[in-house]
C-alpha cells in the first residue's frame, strides 16, 4: 500500500472514530501526522495554504502567551496542548481535495455517527438513560459531547439525502450500517452484563478497521453501501437528539437544517415552520418540558456569563489562562448563582475571551468567520458542481452553522470529539477550492 492511500484509511478510520473514541481518533490523527509528514519530506504531497493560516497562527501563539501569564502556568500549558488538534484541518484539506477520499472520509463520519446514535438510542430504550440527569451519552462517556457530535452526524445524513446523488438503495446495500448496529446492540448487551467497557473497545477497533477496509476498496457495492448509510443515520440521529434533551443542541440543529432547506428549496421554510408549530400544539413532554429559560440550568448560564464578563474586564489582554475557569471562578461567582463551581461559561466566544483575553477572542473571531464564509462560498458555488460538490458542500456549512449557534449556549468546542469533527468538516470548502484551482 502507498503512503497515498494509507493516509486515506488513516483519516477515514479516524472521522469514524471521532463519535465513540477520542484516544482511538487522536491515535489516528497521530499517525495521519506522521504520514503525511512524510509524504511532504518525500515530495509526495504539499502543505496547501488557506485563508485560516494567519488567524489560526495568531490564536495558537496567542493562546500560548495567554498561558504564560496564567496564574498556573504549568497548568495552563497543559491545557493549551489542545491547539495540537488543529493539525486535523491541514491533514484534511490535503486528503479531502481529491473527490474519492472526500466522500469516503465524510462516509466514515456517518458511519460513526451511526454507532452513536444507535447507542444513544440503545441506552434510552433499554439501560434506564430516561432522566435529566442521566441522559444518554452513547460512547462518549458526556451527554453534551454526544448531542453536540450527533447534531453534526445529523445534519450531514440530511444534506446527503437531499442534495447528493440520487440512488436507491438496494437490500444488501443496507448490510454496512446492519453490521454497525450489530455492534451497537453488543455493546448493549454486554453492558446490561457488566463488560460494556471490554465490548466497547471492541466495538471502537472494529469500527475502525471497517471505516479503512470500505475507504480503500474500489468495488461498487463499498460505494452503494456508503449511500446507503444516511438512510438510517439521520432518524436515529434525530432520535438521539431529541432523547439526549439538550437544547442549544436543539438551536443549532434547528438554524443547521435551516440552512439545508434554503439551499436547495427556500419555499420549504414552512415545513420547519409547521414543525415547530406542530410541538408547540402536541407539547410533548420531553421536549417542552425542556422549553423553558426559568429553570436552574438557565438561570446558572445567565450568572456564569456575568461571571464571565467580569473576568473579561478583569484581565482583558491575556485573559485568566486556558483550562483556568474551573479555579477563579469562585472568584468571580455572582452570589445568585446556584452552582459554586464551573469548568467552563458554557459560551464559545465569552469563554475564548474569559482565557485569552480580547485579542484572544479577535483572533478567535477571525478565524471563525473566515472558515464559515469559506463554506458559504462553496455551497453557493457547489450548484455548477456535480452532487458529490453539493452535498459535501451544504452539509458542512449546516453542520458548521449548527456548531457556531449551539456554541452560544454550550462550550462545544471545548469538547474534543466536537471540536476535531468540526475541524474536519471545516476542511471541506478549502478541499474543494484547492481541487478547483488544480483542474483549472
Amino acid at each position: 500500500m502507498n503512503l497515498e492511500r494509507a493516509q486515506l484509511g488513516l483519516l477515514a478510520a479516524l472521522a469514524a472514530t471521532i463519535p465513540v473514541s477520542i484516544f482511538a481518533s487522536q491515535l489516528l490523527l497521530a499517525l495521519s501526522v506522521v504520514v503525511l509528514a512524510a509524504r511532504l519530506a518525500g515530495g509526495r504531497a504539499r502543505l496547501l495554504r488557506t485563508p485560516l493560516d494567519t488567524p489560526l497562527l495568531a490564536l495558537v501563539v496567542w493562546t500560548l502567551l495567554a498561558a504564560s501569564f496564567a496564574r498556573d502556568p504549568a497548568h495552563s500549558h497543559e491545557s493549551a496542548k489542545k491547539l495540537l488538534l488543529y493539525a486535523l484541518f491541514y491533514v484534511g484539506v490535503e486528503v479531502l481535495g481529491r473527490a474519492a477520499g472526500r466522500e469516503r472520509v465524510l462516509s466514515s463520519a456517518l458511519l460513526g455517527g451511526l454507532a452513536l446514535a444507535g447507542l444513544m438510542v440503545a441506552q434510552h430504550l433499554f439501560l434506564g438513560y430516561d432522566r435529566l440527569d442521566r441522559r444518554p451519552d452513547g460512547f462518549l462517556g458526556h451527554y453534551m459531547s454526544a448531542s453536540g457530535v450527533t447534531m453534526a452526524v445529523l445534519l450531514l445524513a440530511v444534506a446527503r439525502l437531499a442534495l447528493g446523488p440520487r440512488a436507491r438503495p438496494r437490500l444488501a446495500d443496507l448490510r454496512l450500517p446492519a453490521v454497525v448496529l450489530a455492534g451497537v446492540a453488543l455493546v448493549a448487551a454486554a453492558t446490561l452484563a457488566g463488560q460494556g467497557v471490554l465490548a466497547t473497545r471492541l466495538c471502537v477497533a472494529a469500527l475502525a478497521a471497517l471505516a479503512a477496509v470500505v475507504a480503500l476498496s474500489d468495488r461498487p457495492d463499498a460505494r452503494a453501501a456508503e449511500a446507503a448509510l444516511p438512510l438510517l443515520a439521520a432518524p436515529l440521529a434525530a432520535w438521539a437528539l431529541v432523547v439526549s434533551q439538550t437544547r442549544s443542541a436543539w438551536v443549532g440543529a434547528f438554524v443547521g437544517l435551516a440552512v439545508l432547506v434554503v439551499l436547495q428549496a427556500p419555499r420549504l421554510l414552512w415545513l420547519l415552520g409547521a414543525v415547530t408549530a406542530a410541538v408547540v400544539l402536541l407539547r410533548p413532554a420531553s421536549v417542552t418540558s425542556r422549553l423553558t429559560i426559568l429553570d436552574e440550568s438557565s438561570r446558572d448560564r445567565y450568572y456564569m456569563w456575568q461571571a464571565g464578563v467580569d473576568m473579561v474586564l478583569d484581565k482583558p489582554v491575556f485573559g485568566q489562562g486556558p483550562g483556568m475557569i474551573l479555579a477563579v471562578y469562585p472568584r468571580y461567582r455572582w452570589p445568585e448563582a446556584p452552582n459554586p463551581r464551573q469548568p467552563h461559561l458554557h459560551n464559545n466566544p465569552l469563554q475564548v475571551a474569559a482565557e485569552r483575553g480580547l485579542p484572544g477572542l479577535a483572533f478567535f473571531l477571525w478565524w471563525a468567520i473566515a472558515a464559515f464564509g469559506a463554506a458559504l462560498g462553496e455551497a453557493r458555488r457547489g450548484a455548477t458542481g456535480g452532487p458529490d460538490v453539493v452535498w459535501a458542500a451544504g452539509g458542512t456549512l449546516g453542520a458548521l452553522a449548527a456548531v457556531f449557534v449551539a456554541g452560544l449556549f454550550e462550550y462545544n468546542l471545548g469538547d474534543s470529539e466536537v471540536l476535531m469533527l468540526f475541524l474536519l468538516l471545516t476542511a471541506v470548502p478549502f478541499a474543494l477550492r484547492h481541487a478547483r484551482a488544480a483542474g483549472a
